[in-house]
């Protein structure tokens, strides 16, 4: 018999990114990869090749196993389908281009208007490249689309972590659209029904960063606040980092058309 200390020892420790990968089902992890594809899509803006595809988009939609995050879909699905395109495209604009709380650049809430940003930026597209995934379509990585694009195609453990590590950011903007009373709200809310619940510390920093906003470049101060805004395990680039230009990355094709 191997003493109990040694198999205390010699035992493999899993990460627990990859101990809830493990919990799906092969059919499960499917369902999974069907709706973070549909949000990454419902998500982009309303051109007329998004709008054109309403009826394929909705018939998805209703084909899917039910479940709290189904059903928030289903809810935008059908408003999305009943709306004129030209009203689609001025609901976009205001909600996500003309507000800034409620924004679909994710490294905004971590970082603001920050030489950070820069950094934070260059760090999640040198991921995607080590998983041999390059973005398109001239978003930067940090666009929510492109980012459950990438989940979708990688996976509920290393596709997902981008999603959990920004998990404060996306409750921010689940408010944002909630306080304007935005059909987008629901997909955020589906989104936030695949991710793992607040803790008291997440909870905490997004109500300062709704009191606050995200941090602004400070002269001899740190605008990170100790690090409050980031989670555990986040990316934080050095105090005196440089500004970084990040070139445009392409987008692969979540449908043969691609996002926009």
């Amino acid at each position: 018999m191997i003493p109990l200390r040694t198999r205390t020892r010699t035992r493999t420790r899993i990460r627990p990114a990859a101990r809830r990968a493990a919990s799906f089902t092969p059919e499960e992890t499917r369902d999974r990869a069907l709706l973070l594809r549909l949000l990454s899509l419902l998500l982009q803006y309303p051109d007329d090749e998004l709008t054109s595809a309403r009826p394929a988009l909705a018939a998805t939609v209703g084909a899917l196993p039910p479940s709290p995050a189904a059903e928030q879909v289903a809810v935008f699905t059908a408003w999305f389908s009943a709306q004129e395109p030209e009203a689609l495209e001025r609901h976009y604009v205001e909600v996500f281009d003309l507000r800034r709380k409620s924004s679909l650049y994710l490294t905004y809430y971590l970082h603001g208007d920050t030489r950070r940003r820069g950094m934070a930026l260059l760090t999640l597209a040198q991921r995607f490249r080590a998983l041999g995934w390059e973005s398109g379509g001239g978003e930067l990585p940090d666009h929510l689309p492109v980012v459950l694009e990438f989940a979708a195609l990688n996976g509920p453990g290393t596709g997902e972590m981008p999603l959990r590590q920004h998990r404060r950011g996306l409750e921010l903007i689940q408010h944002a659209l909630t306080d304007t009373d935005s059909p987008y709200r629901h997909l955020l809310a589906a989104l936030l029904t695949l991710l793992p619940p607040l803790t008291d510390a997440d909870r905490e920093a997004v109500s300062q960063l709704v009191a606050e906003g995200p941090p602004a470049e400070d002269v001899g101060l740190d605008p990170y606040a100790g690090g409050l805004f980031a989670p555990p395990g986040t990316f934080v680039p050095p105090e005196q980092a440089a500004p970084t230009l990040v070139p445009p990355l392409s987008v692969p094709a979540a449908t043969p058309e691609g996002p926009r």
